[in-house]
Order: structure tokens, then sequence, then C-alpha cells
């Protein structure tokens, strides 16, 4: 036989073999640009019935959506507050988790997050956060609540814990930012730097920050998943509006920082913190002549438990910025031992 006709016989072969797999990747990149949600996420499903809370602030009638699973009598109810990339829908494995022990669960999306309103006029600050969250609380007859950050929503679960200790029967920390003061180091940056930065992000933008910074590289489809919304949000007909309100809550990251008081928390804390995680919010316009490496969360942990009167530190060695997701087995069996510590 020619080597003519044997390259053609294998490239016949073969090439069936490589199809599926590109088929596979343009249909997922063609699925993605066929996304759009607009502010609200109208049309983007939450694994859970999703309910709303209008609340009156700064001159302006809102909505804070929320999803609330009951539980048993006598059990605490767990607050899981979610970070700036998501929304309440990513702790739906960890609410089914708390639930089946018997805890009730409660998720808000914050003002400016998720499916609950984005007010572009609008003073966005922890505090504020907080408050809505407390009013929630109370509107459900919620007195006192196990409360749970993850990134972000460790600084608004600070702000909470350090503005309402009698409505918080323990704070536990997961990966959160806000340890460390970034303006310490980085530079301060108008909202117009970030509304530029926002309109310029892509759906492959997005999903190579969250493989690199989250993830050690490493990608698979439940991550990509959680890319959808924003990827949706990105290509939807409210995305200028999106874009502006993401700008606008950069700021109280770099301008409100908790870390300065921890040392006031008076509730009992658990920190849990996957230490490869690397998140330095600033850490690509740090100020001339710092020398500090942000986001060395192998660090952070213990710096802050030696902050916090009676802190106790749970490390995860191989897991990074959202060990909720990674692996949600080591993960569910730390935060069950934190809550079960601390009661």
């Amino acid at each position: 036989m020619s080597l003519l006709r044997l390259s053609v016989l294998l490239c016949a072969v073969l090439l069936p073999l490589c199809l599926p797999a590109r088929a596979a990747e343009d249909r997922a990149a063609e699925d993605l640009s066929k996304l759009s949600y607009d502010a609200r996420l109208t049309g983007y499903a939450y694994a859970f019935g999703v309910k709303f809370f209008p609340i009156v602030s700064q001159g302006q009638s809102l909505e804070m959506a929320y999803i609330h699973l009951p539980g048993e009598a006598g059990k605490p109810v767990v607050t899981l507050l979610h970070g700036k990339n998501f929304n309440a829908d990513y702790w739906a494995s960890t609410a089914r988790h708390l639930q089946k022990q018997g805890y009730g669960v409660l998720m808000p999306d914050q003002i400016g997050f998720g499916k609950s309103s984005k007010p572009m006029q609008y003073q966005y600050s922890f505090p504020a956060l907080a408050n809505h969250t407390r009013a929630l609380m109370t509107s459900l007859g919620i007195e006192k609540a196990i409360v749970v950050g993850h990134s972000m929503g460790g600084m608004l679960a600070s702000r909470f814990a350090l503005m309402f200790p009698q409505a918080v029967q323990q704070l536990v920390l997961v990966n959160p930012i806000g340890l460390e003061n970034y303006l310490k180091y980085a530079e301060y940056k108008d909202t117009d730097f970030f509304y530029k930065a926002e309109q310029a992000q892509t759906a492959a933008g997005i999903a190579k920050y969250q493989r690199e910074s989250y993830y050690a590289g490493e990608w698979n489809d439940r991550y990509a998943a959680l890319t959808h919304f924003l990827v949706g949000q990105l290509q939807g007909p409210d995305k200028a509006q999106v874009a502006w309100v993401n700008a606008l809550t950069y700021d109280m990251i770099f301008t409100q920082p908790v870390v300065t008081e921890f040392g006031d928390l008076s509730v009992p804390v658990s920190l849990i913190i996957g230490t490869r995680d690397r998140t330095g919010p600033g850490r690509g316009w740090m100020r001339a002549g710092v020398d500090y490496e942000p986001g060395r969360y192998d660090r952070l942990g213990k710096t802050a438990a030696a902050l916090i009167p009676g802190a106790v530190l749970y490390e995860l060695p191989d897991l990074g910025h959202m060990p909720q997701i990674e692996n949600f087995d080591v993960f569910t069996g730390v935060l069950d031992k934190a809550l079960a510590g601390r009661r």
C-alpha cells in the first residue's frame, strides 16, 4: 500500500474521533453566546423558590431576593452570605446539606446582586447591606442566626456581627476577602476605573480569571456553570446598568475594611480557609515602593485568627477560594465540625 493511500485511510479513521470533542467545544461556545439575562436575572433559575422582601432605602423602593428553607423546631437558622461574583444560588448544595441536619437556611441576594434590585444611584456599603439583612431576618421572625460568609460575603458577615452581635449565634468565615486592608498596599481607584474594566469583560475573560484565581488552573462544567449568569448579564439588555453597579460595589471592598475591627468581634468565630487561595484585590495596581504580596491565605488565616478573640482556624491545604465548590465533602466535614464545636 502506498504512503499516500495509507495517509488517506488514517485520516478517514482518525478524523471522526477528533470531531466530537471539537464539536462539543464549538457547541459550548455557541451556547454561551446565546446566554442573555437582564439585571434581575429574569429567566435564570435558582435551585429553590425565590421570594422578595420590600426595602425602602436612600429614597428608593427596592426588592431583596431571598430563599428561606424551614428547619426543625429548636435548631438554629444558618444565614449564608454570597461573594461578589456570585449570588445566593451557589449555596444550594450547602443549604441542602444543612437542612438535612435540621437547620433552617436563609440565603439572601444582597441589593445590587443576583435577583435583587440594582439601583444605579446608590451608596453601597457593608453597613447598609447588613442593615437590610437584619431587617429581612426580623421580618421572618429570625432573632438570632449562625452567619456564614464567603469571599465578599465574609466582609459583610463580619460587619453584620460587629453591628448586630445580639443577632449572631456564631460567625463562620469561608475564605473571606478583607483579611487585609487593601488600601495600605494598593492605589485607590475611582469607580470609573472599575466601570471601564467591567465594560471590557468577556466570557473568556471571566472564565480565565476564575480558573486561575479560584481553581489553580483547573476547570470543569461545575465551575463553568457558576459563570453563566455573569456571562448572560454581560450579553443582556441591561449590561451597562450591571457594569456600573458592579463597579460601585468594588468601592466598598477597598474603602470599608473590617480587618481593623476584628479585635472588637464579640461572637464565636470560625475561619475556614483554603490555603491555596491567592485572591488579592488591588494586586494589579500596588502602590509604588510597597513590597507586599496580597492574598496569601496560607498566612492570612493565621493572622486573622490571632486578631479575633477566641477564633478557631480550620485550614484546608489543598483547596483555594471556593472550598464549598472544589471539594464539597471536605468542606461540609469541616463546616459540620465548626458548627458543632461553637454551639
